[in-house]
């Protein structure tokens, strides 16, 4: 018997500066290094290209915003792309006319961009404020053929809801991904979610038997607010989880690291079809998930 699809994934982890010319020389430094490694598939951490601005309400920020086609971000990722003949996904502060998204462009192996997802789910509480900035996103949830495999990418928040890793499974994704900012608490110090974080998304691999991809960035960012700074220790621990939620490769909370796993996609999706989650699934009853507080279905 032959042997199966093989892929190799990899995630990036490393702490910005506020130099968007710094962080992405950053980014294709370590890309680079993943290749070389062996990476088909490489996952940069969300909003890379600053300090994870979203600590304040400043008007000042929505000049970082840049629109999506011509982005010069992206066009250097799309060249590099197609140089080491990997996939990358591309997060970024998207400006549509007035319309502001949190998204990320889907660069495939011959440098072709895929497309975008806008992030769904937008959270609002101390630190993370991105109600202010970011609309929700408007595309759903999407899967993409690239030369490796399909796959879906979601963004931070996102990776809270099951509903959003079920979609993109049963749309045919054979690998998740969730670029990630999510640190410490500023109006708690004693709040720290790493675990909880990590546990979520190991349950969306193995609820869905496939593997899944975490980047996070580290360091301590400062942000100047209207009532003072507002400090935020962005944790790391970036992930990949096999397909049945296990760890297979796992960062620190402080260093830079490319972290790297190898899957037999082929053999998973064997795994996934005999398992019977997907077989046994009933829709039909599943019309509550549609309302909001659970009280009725639709018909």
């Amino acid at each position: 018997m032959e042997d199966g699809r093989k892929v190799v994934v990899a995630a990036l982890q490393f702490a910005c500066s506020d130099s968007a010319s710094e962080n992405v020389d950053t980014a294709e430094r370590l890309v680079r290094d993943a290749h070389k490694k062996g990476a088909n598939i490489i996952l940069i951490q969300e909003l890379f290209e600053g300090y994870y601005f979203c600590q304040a309400q400043r008007e000042d920020f929505f000049r970082r915003a840049r629109p999506y086609k011509g982005n010069p971000t992206i066009m250097r990722m799309q060249k590099l792309a197609k140089e080491l003949s990997v996939v990358i996904p591309v997060s970024f502060f998207e400006e549509a006319n007035n319309a502001h998204y949190n998204s990320v462009a889907i660069i495939d192996a011959d440098g072709t961009d895929l497309g975008l997802y806008r992030k769904s789910h937008i959270p609002d509480g101390p630190g993370y404020q991105e109600k202010f900035y970011f609309n929700p996103g408007d595309t759903g949830f999407k899967v993409f053929e690239t030369k490796f495999a399909k796959i879906g990418v979601a963004i931070c928040w996102d990776q809270w809801f099951p509903e959003v890793a079920r979609a993109m499974a049963l749309q045919g994704a054979e690998i998740l991904f969730y670029p990630t900012a999510i640190g410490s608490e500023p109006q708690d110090e004693g709040l720290d979610s790493r675990e909880h974080w990590r546990r979520v998304m190991q349950g969306h691999a193995g609820a869905n038997l496939v593997p899944l991809v975490a980047s996070n960035r580290i360091g301590k960012e400062t942000i100047e607010t209207e009532h003072g700074n507002s400090v935020i220790t962005f944790y790391g621990n970036s992930f990949i989880a096999g397909p049945t939620g296990e760890i297979v490769a796992s960062a620190n909370d402080k260093d830079e690291e490319i972290i790297i796993a190898e899957f037999d996609l082929d053999k998973i999706k064997s795994k996934r079809h005999s398992w019977g989650v997907f077989r046994d699934r009933r829709p039909d009853l599943y019309s509550v998930l549609l309302t909001f507080d659970g009280s009725k279905s639709r018909p």
